[in-house]
């Protein structure tokens, strides 16, 4: 196998590779090809003179991948609170996370974006889905937070929330940004949830992400006022005032959330060709329930909502939280975790081909087959497992440190950035 733009190869030695899709296992030494859309390969050996990583007792798999993130709250942890506690959904909106957004500058968007990838690249992800709000600092937005996730050696697929929350003028703007960064980056076109979009705003959102060949993120129906909401203004249930604006015939079109559905919306996900995101920790966080995804189990991928970057957790909290409604095996749970390279892969989105791969330092108390990996998944791997992070041919973690980046800088900087933005709330 050949390098591309000029860097060698990686090579892995005593490697025992899991396959992500078959959980099937094969030992040898890896050559993994540079560069973005690169593969791997089994050699005979490493050739002379060229540098390896030894993986003897360790797992190499492929990257994790977060389906849907919120990186603009990774300086969030350990704010005060509001003044008077928040009794519901909305005030937990309206009382800390929009307050939050609006705070944000550009120095604290770039200081979260960096905090946040390097949070997930040392729990073995490669790639972020992420969805942002900085309705005071829009401008630019993404371009900051693409940069800082780069520089930390992963790749992303961006959008800025679209909403009418904030007035007119800075939906345009959002608008702007969206329109401004798909003209140079893969993404996708935002929406906050249908309870902050109007018609219009959600019908030209569509038309642009059917115009630029992308899919809507939408959060959908994470509480009932959601379509407590949708009902008084529309006279109908969230995922069909999506469906009848055209969201859900594009299959880049991720839903997150989805708790509050009925039957009806349920059969019409199934039907669509729309994915869901699920985030099980969020959802416990903000008492609003949990998803049950049977009718549509093959859309379902996993997010993190801004809690962490690490798939390994929302994986194992998908699990435990899907037992009180219907229960999910630690197969199908793996398939979850695992899906977003489907989603991915579908819809011709770079930046997650086989040459992004984590080396995990796990040794466990019973044996690995690929029969019982994702009961593994479930019940043993973490993210303290996680010792090396491969990220499109390039070593980005080693030794459970990231070495593209100053960790100790980058999180000085936050720390900085955090008071400020405190100071603002």
């Amino acid at each position: 196998m050949t390098s591309r733009g000029g860097n060698e190869p990686v090579y892995l030695s005593n490697a025992e590779y899991l396959d992500a899709a078959t959980c099937e296992s094969r030992v040898g030494t890896i050559c993994v090809e540079s560069g973005v859309g690169g593969g791997i390969e089994f050699v005979d050996a490493v050739p002379a003179g060229a540098e390896a990583i030894d993986c003897s007792s360790r797992f190499v798999t492929r990257g994790f991948v977060v389906g849907h993130h919120h990186m603009y709250s990774a300086l969030a942890r350990g704010m005060p609170g509001p003044a008077v506690a928040p009794t519901s959904f909305v005030e937990i909106l309206e009382k800390i996370w929009w307050k939050l957004d609006k705070a944000l500058d550009p120095d604290m968007i770039r200081a979260s974006a960096r905090v946040a990838a390097i949070d997930a690249a040392l729990s073995g992800t490669t790639m972020i889905i992420d969805h942002h709000a900085s309705p005071n600092a829009w401008a630019g937005s993404l371009g900051i937070i693409a940069e800082a996730v780069e520089e930390v050696g992963l790749s992303h697929l961006l959008c800025v929330e679209l909403s009418d929350r904030d007035g007119v003028s800075k939906a345009e703007q959002a608008l702007a940004e969206t329109e401004r960064h798909l003209g140079e980056h893969q993404g996708l076109v935002g929406l906050h949830a249908s309870f902050t979009v109007s018609d219009e705003l959600l019908g030209r959102a569509v038309g642009m992400a059917r115009d630029l060949g992308t899919g809507v993120h939408i959060h959908v129906a994470e509480a009932e006022s959601d379509q407590e909401h949708c009902l008084a203004n529309y006279s109908k249930r969230c995922v069909h005032r999506l469906a009848e604006a055209g969201a859900l015939d594009l299959p880049r079109t991720i839903l997150a959330h989805c708790i509050h559905l009925d039957d009806s919306e349920q059969r019409v996900i199934a039907a669509s060709r729309a994915w869901v995101a699920q985030q099980a920790e969020s959802n416990e966080n903000n008492a609003v329930g949990t998803l049950d995804g049977r009718a549509f189990e093959d859309r379902i991928i996993i997010g993190t909502d801004g809690m962490h970057g690490d798939c390994l957790a929302a994986a194992r909290a998908s699990y435990l939280a899907s037992q009180a409604v219907g229960g999910l095996s630690p197969g199908n749970s793996y398939l979850r975790l695992r899906r977003v390279h489907e989603y991915l892969s579908q819809n011709g989105f770079a930046g997650d081909s086989g040459n992004n791969l984590v080396v995990l330092d796990y040794a466990p108390p019973t044996p690995v087959t690929a029969d019982n990996w994702p009961g593994h998944v479930a019940y043993g791997l973490n993210r303290s497992h996680v010792e090396t992070v491969i990220s499109d041919g390039r070593v980005v973690v080693r030794d459970r440190r990231c070495i593209m980046v100053d960790e100790h800088e980058v999180m000085a900087d936050a720390r900085r950035q955090s008071v400020r933005l405190w100071d603002r709330l």
